[in-house]
């Protein structure tokens, strides 16, 4: 009888203890997974960088030949070397805000159009050909460009906020209710 109640009885819990080289083991695979995040996050990050590179360096381009300017004669006015330009507008060199304002300069176009383009400012809203004719208009102080550009911005969110409510308020059928007729009753209120 004694036997049987021992079988019955429960059995020991044993706990297990890892080893130094399974504790190491286990923080070197945590350690690589927070690795692998941070590099896939640093991989977007740089895919980014390098489409707002490409970005900035296709708009200098473009103003640079809708200018007629050479790139030579761009670096030159800019202060900026040939090569360093050139690898600019390939994308390959992200400028810093200085170069971009003295490239800007050499191109008579608007700093903030340059900033825009490099993520440094954010969009102005509005049509952008709007807002670049603005910027590039030489009988423009600066003063006169900025208040311009923020009534432009302004006009261009009221029309869009008046836009905004008058298709809301607009039923789903148009009338026309002229010479002070009522409009017509509404067949759900006919029926009550």
């Amino acid at each position: 009888m004694l036997l049987r109640l021992q079988l019955l009885a429960p059995l020991p819990t044993v706990e297990y203890v890892q080893t130094p080289g399974e504790f190491v083991s286990g923080q070197v695979r945590s350690v690589r997974e927070k690795v692998d995040q941070l590099a896939e996050t640093v991989a977007a990050e740089a895919q980014q960088v390098s489409a707002v590179r490409s970005q900035v360096g296709e708009y200098i381009r473009e103003q640079r030949s809708a200018a007629r300017v050479s790139l030579r004669e761009l670096a030159r006015t800019a202060g900026v070397s040939n090569p360093y330009l050139s690898q600019v507008e390939r994308g390959l060199r992200k400028p810093s805000a200085e170069i971009l304002a003295a490239i800007a300069r050499g191109l008579k176009i608007s700093a903030e159009s340059l900033y825009e383009q490099a993520g440094i400012l954010d969009r102005r809203a509005g049509n952008p050909d709007t807002v670049a004719a603005i910027r590039s208009d030489e009988h423009l102080s600066e003063r006169h460009r900025a208040v311009l550009l923020e009534l432009y911005e302004t006009y261009v969110r009221e029309h869009a906020a008046a836009r905004g409510t008058a298709a809301a308020d607009a039923p789903g059928t148009t009338q026309d209710h002229s010479a002070g007729e009522p409009p017509a009753p509404h067949p759900s209120k006919e029926s009550a």
